[in-house]
């Protein structure tokens, strides 16, 4: 064989190997807001409302199960989790809490058990999971909080007790008009947005008014800050003002240091995520029940504030109603400085287990956030131009 022909060869040779190559190659994996999430058995995830534990190299999603109909809006299964490796693919790992039988339970079947969160405690090795509960039948009167604990990630979990937070104490920035007695104090209720109490919640002095038996918290959520203190954050006051409240060391109880933000605001739907630069920053929604609203969003340098509102973080196509989402939590990727996830439902009240999931790359700019809708995205790739 001449040497024309060696270098023909060599030629093609390279060129089948390239396309062996090519044909070889995985696509790359990408998030599709918005659309069916199968599961490793090919059914649609169910963790709605759910938040993200990162343990061990692995992802832990938890959400409310739900099932077909207007029924599935109440509890009538649990709280699911879900294990990856990637935050692509998804194992089914079951029930991690389930509702009890027992009719005189807090958490009897018919509840209403939301917004599940789970972190880890380093000092007593325990896996901790705080929820909105309202007792069956009762509407969204109770406005409890419920907590639970167990071994390992996946569960099972024990529920341990509900109750109203801080029953006995003052938040850390209470004013003497909050002191005085409550003389027209009126009935615990659920508010949908401003407007809905007949006067500010100051004037009513609905932290007053529940200053004996605890506080409300409805939509809630957990921040586990770098010294390793746990925060509960949830919507209180008839869902009017945003309370702060450092857990006890455990995480199993609330440890009676506590703030209120954003009186008169009616922020649900609350996530806190922090920068390497030591900024908390704050997503929340405003409170219209099911149907979706503008984002809001602020900042703070102390997690106790001052809180500074910053707007709509939303951006492109439907922004002014978060991309028919509402915020559920903030995940911070694991092993990256500064890059964060944002979570939301697309809830389905009508079939819930339906609802679909909103996740989106948070990008940081100048003191401030955007969330940006995509199509699709890859984790990988999404903050190259940060």
């Amino acid at each position: 064989m001449n040497s024309k022909n060696i270098k023909q060869w060599v030629l093609l040779a390279g060129i089948c190997l390239a396309l062996l190559s090519s044909c070889n190659k995985q696509p790359e994996k990408a998030l599709a807001p918005g659309e069916i999430w199968p599961d490793n058995n090919g059914m649609h995830i169910n963790a709605h409302g759910g938040g993200i534990l990162h343990h061990n190299n692995t992802f832990y999603w938890y959400g409310e199960h739900k099932i077909e109909g207007e029924i599935g809006n109440t509890a009538q299964v649990g709280v699911h989790v879900y294990s990856s490796k990637n935050l692509y693919d998804w194992v089914d790992e079951g029930i991690a809490l389930k509702v009890d039988e027992d009719e005189k339970s807090d958490i009897a079947r018919g509840c209403i058990l939301e917004r599940p969160k789970v972190i880890f405690n380093k000092k007593t090795g325990k896996f901790v999971m705080w929820f909105h509960l309202e007792l069956k039948d009762m509407g969204y009167d109770a406005a409890r909080s419920g907590v639970a604990v167990a071994e390992k990630p996946e569960g099972p979990f024990t529920f341990i007790r509900s109750m109203r937070p801080n029953a006995g104490h003052w938040p850390v920035n209470v004013q003497d008009y909050h002191l005085k007695p409550v003389h027209d104090s009126i009935k615990p209720t659920y508010c949908g947005g401003k407007g809905c109490l007949p006067a500010h919640p100051d004037t009513l002095n609905l932290l007053g008014r529940d200053y004996t038996n605890g506080q409300m918290a409805r939509d809630m959520n957990l921040f586990v800050d770098d010294d390793g203190t746990a925060y509960h954050i949830y919507s209180s006051e008839d869902n009017s003002t945003l309370h702060i409240s450092q857990l006890t060391d455990d995480y199993l109880s609330h440890s009676g240091k506590f703030a209120r933000f954003f009186a008169d605001r009616y922020m649900e739907a609350p996530a806190i995520f922090k920068t390497s630069g030591g900024t908390y920053y704050l997503i929340a929604s405003d409170c219209t029940g099911w149907a979706p609203n503008a984002a809001r969003s602020a900042r703070a340098k102390s997690i106790w504030g001052p809180w500074e509102e910053l707007g709509n973080p939303s951006i492109g196509p439907d922004a002014d109603l978060t991309f028919h989402s509402q915020s559920t939590y903030v995940l911070p990727v694991p092993g990256e400085q500064d890059k964060f996830i944002y979570m939301g439902d697309r809830w389905k009240p009508e079939n819930p287990i339906d609802g679909r999931y909103i996740w989106l790359p948070i990008q940081l700019k100048n003191g401030y956030f955007e969330i940006e809708w995509k199509d699709n995205w890859n984790v990988n790739s999404a903050w190259k131009n940060n």
